[in-house]
């Protein structure tokens, strides 16, 4: 098993609406990298911290699960949306994306200033300067820690 962080903006997607929906196609990665951690190397049953950027505070709101791999964004086909791409085609599909599960939510926030100021977390990516990913990986020992921070 493997473990990510997955930001969304909460106006956009927040954890209460995935726990509402209970899951969701992780749509509108428009980055390589992330999208290539997607598509070559999240499997079933890899745990999720859901992020919260642009939030006041920024912080892990809770917990998800990806439950089924990587299948092409289907965002990218269609004109109408913001995440369409003129030069993907069905039969060349660009963009991949992930389903994920809700987990858990956090009784509050995990907020940025507190993982910084976790001893544990100092090399956690999320935390590295210019580390603007939207999905990335995170070390099972950061997870942990983090999880806890969230009284989970």
């Amino acid at each position: 098993m493997k473990y990510w962080l997955m930001k969304s903006e909460p106006d956009v997607y927040s954890i209460d609406q995935l726990r509402k929906d209970k899951t969701t196609w992780w749509e509108g990665v428009r980055n390589y990298q992330a999208r290539n951690f997607m598509m070559k190397d999240m499997q079933v049953g890899d745990a999720v911290l859901f992020y919260h950027s642009n939030a006041e505070p920024p912080g892990v709101a809770g917990l998800a699960r990806v439950s089924k791999i990587a299948e092409p964004d289907k965002a990218q086909f269609d004109k109408k949306s913001e995440y369409y791409d003129p030069k993907a085609t069905k039969e060349k599909p660009i963009w991949y994306c992930v389903q994920v599960e809700y987990v858990a939510h956090f009784s509050e926030t995990v907020s940025l200033g507190e993982l910084r100021e976790n001893p544990k977390l100092a090399d956690m990516l999320v935390l590295q300067k210019g580390s603007r990913l939207s999905v990335q990986p995170v070390e099972k020992k950061h997870y942990d820690t983090v999880k806890k921070m969230g009284n989970l």
